[in-house]
């Protein structure tokens, strides 16, 4: 799979999780289940990719983006949604944005050149090790949801 249709396969479901597919799952799971749901996907496909480069497995797990950026942008969003004051809204978004996956991006974009280097396709396990140790917070913002949520996460305060 070339880097453009990578690429442009990774924006597509983006941008369908936006739209249609991560609104179900927010609800259902809240923004903790849905960050689990996120970083388990991810787990999934950053294992895929350090172990093969076998197109047809390529093309099952690369749409996993969507769920591994984009579900877990809403969830965050959620989050923020209900555990910022609304005056802070603006700012908690953009030190998220900005700070947050922007640094981290940046970091990791450094990072993985040299790994990849060093490694091969078995750097993938890194990105994997990542996302697994991203479970424990996301369960960790199980009781923050249902602490704002009340005894049901799944339905957001009116």
């Amino acid at each position: 799979m070339t880097p453009t249709v990578r690429l442009s396969l990774n924006y597509c479901t983006e941008v369908v999780v936006f739209a249609v597919v991560g609104p179900p799952p927010l609800r259902w799971l809240g923004p903790a289940g849905s960050a689990a749901l996120a970083a388990s996907a991810g787990i999934v496909r950053w294992s895929v990719t350090a172990v093969t480069a076998w197109l047809p497995a390529m093309a099952l797990v690369e749409p996993l983006h969507g769920l591994t950026f984009a579900l877990l942008h809403l969830a965050c969003m959620q989050m923020l949604s209900v555990v910022v004051p609304p005056a802070l809204a603006a700012t908690a978004q953009g030190i998220y944005g900005g700070i947050a996956v922007g640094t981290m991006t940046a970091i990791m974009t450094l990072v993985s050149g040299p790994l990849y280097g060093a490694l091969g396709p078995r750097a993938f396990w890194v990105m994997a090790l990542l996302c697994a140790a991203a479970l424990p917070i996301a369960f960790a913002m199980r009781g923050i949801s249902i602490n704002v949520y009340g005894s049901n996460p799944i339905q957001p305060p009116p």
